[in-house]
């Protein structure tokens, strides 16, 4: 997937699309070329949607303590 495009595309953008690309695969009424064509887009989006999960991921981490009287990276705890 371009970078022009990663860039233009939110989550919620990519991930309507996939859903569709998903819907369309699933017919089965589309010839070989555009079933792999779409299979292709469906990849490249799924790629996107997960990298932007990844990055979101690491935002969420926090700084704990460790034994060695240093820090630690570790997932976001939320207390309620």
């Amino acid at each position: 997937m371009a970078d022009d495009v990663r860039n233009e595309m939110s989550f919620e953008q990519a991930l309507a699309e996939l859903e569709t690309v998903v819907q369309q695969l699933e017919s089965g009424a589309l010839a070989l070329e555009e079933t792999v064509a779409l299979y292709e887009r469906g990849r490249q989006l799924a790629q996107l949607c997960q990298s932007l999960l990844d990055a979101v991921d690491l935002r969420l981490q926090q700084l704990v303590p460790d034994s060695a009287g240093g820090f630690t990276a570790a997932p976001l705890v939320l207390k309620e």
